[in-house]
Parts: structure tokens; C-alpha cells; sequence
């Protein structure tokens, strides 16, 4: 592969997970590089390597990986928009929030952007134990319940979210299986605190959270 320059885009990364505090105060969208779709364990090999950890390094997962970590989650894999993991009648009702050392965003897929929500380090926010709040980034998987087909009072509709959820949290598995990385999904989350942090509406629910790093050294 050869070398190439740094763009803005890169830099701008970097610093928001190696310093985010001081960029923290002017907190701004981040393009992400194109995901890179080819390479990676085989299937089968990932599959023997997917467990779950408690243990992280708190060393920033480089700009790439992260792109290419979202797009394994829940990326566009078709012209015609449809997903990385299947969704009910295909509504994609589930957002990915993903907070870093220096703030908050939620990820828009089409364009690969991250979308700022709010400044500072809310890591910790989004779990009960003490892992999340010094490991690289945690995952929070958002369910969008207008986008549904049902009522949201349905039983099935909340069926539905989780399942969807889960399978974007096996995607990250997969990927960080290839990928050396550690992480562990969690249903312990302090939702009404942190819907609030993430300045949520009503009719967006919490369903997990998944915490992303290096495994500690």
C-alpha cells in the first residue's frame, strides 16, 4: 500500500480521539475515509476468534478503522441503499450514536459523516460499569420509533428494534474478530440519563450499547 498524505478530514480525527477535550469546544462534523470492503479474516476463522471482553486499552482506533468498523455495522452495501444487517420490512429505524473522548455524534451512513450531538467526554454515560468510560468509543444503538410500521406500544415493534440491534452488534463482533479488536454489547445502560446527554426526542429509544477498543495491553 502506498503512503499518502494526511487529509483535513484525518487530522481532524485523530485529534478528536487522541485530544478530544480541547476539540471538544468547537466540536464539528467528521468525513470519515471511505471504508476499505475487502480483506479481513474468513468468515469461519472470525467466527472461532468472536468473543466478548471487559478489558480495553485506551488507545484511539485509527481513522480507518474506524470507517470501516461502522460500515461492517451498518453500512450501505447496495446501490439501492439496503444494509450491512437486515432490518424488519427494511424501516432502518436504528441510528448509531458513537461517543469519543472529545464528544457525542451519530453517524450518518450515506454520506460517512459524523454528525456532531454534543461536546465532552460522555463515554461513561452510556454504560453502569467502569470499562466504558476509558475504552476507545462505545456504540449506541438508537431505534428511530417513528420509522416503524406498528404503533410503538405494538410488543412486536420492540421485538423487532432488538432483533435489529443485534444484528448490528454481531456485525461488530465479526469485524472485531478480523480485526484484533475488543468489544462486548451491553443491555445494562443508563437510558433515561443518557437519552437526555444525547439530546434524544421522545420517539427515539435506547436498545444497547457496544464497547469498541484495543484489548488492553
Amino acid at each position: 500500500m502506498t503512503r499518502r498524505a494526511l487529509s483535513p478530514s484525518f487530522i481532524s480525527l485523530a485529534l478528536v480521539l487522541a485530544a478530544g477535550a480541547a476539540y471538544a469546544q468547537t466540536l464539528a462534523p467528521i468525513s470519515l475515509p471511505a471504508p476499505m470492503t475487502d480483506g479481513g479474516k474468513p468468515l469461519m476463522s472470525a467466527l472461532r476468534a468472536r468473543s466478548s471482553a471487559r478489558e480495553f486499552s485506551a488507545d484511539p482506533l485509527p481513522p480507518q478503522t474506524l470507517a470501516n468498523l461502522l460500515w461492517a455495522a451498518w453500512g450501505i452495501n447496495r446501490p439501492d441503499g439496503r444494509r450491512t444487517a437486515p432490518s424488519a420490512s427494511n424501516r432502518q429505524e436504528i441510528e448509531i450514536y458513537v461517543t469519543l473522548p472529545g464528544g457525542a455524534y451519530v453517524w450518518d451512513a450515506k454520506a460517512n459523516v459524523l454528525s456532531p450531538v454534543v461536546p465532552g467526554d460522555h463515554r461513561a454515560a452510556t454504560g453502569t460499569q467502569p470499562f466504558p468510560a476509558t475504552a476507545a468509543l462505545n456504540l449506541v444503538y438508537v431505534a428511530d420509533m417513528t420509522k416503524l410500521s406498528r404503533p410503538a406500544t405494538d410488543p412486536q415493534q420492540m421485538l423487532n428494534v432488538g432483533a435489529d440491534a443485534g444484528f448490528i452488534a454481531e456485525n461488530v463482533y465479526l469485524f472485531c474478530a478480523s480485526e484484533g479488536l475488543a468489544t462486548v454489547v451491553r443491555a445494562l445502560v443508563p437510558r433515561e440519563a443518557l437519552a437526555k446527554t444525547l439530546q434524544l426526542r421522545e420517539t427515539q429509544v435506547i436498545v444497547l450499547a457496544q464497547t469498541v477498543g484495543f484489548p488492553k495491553k
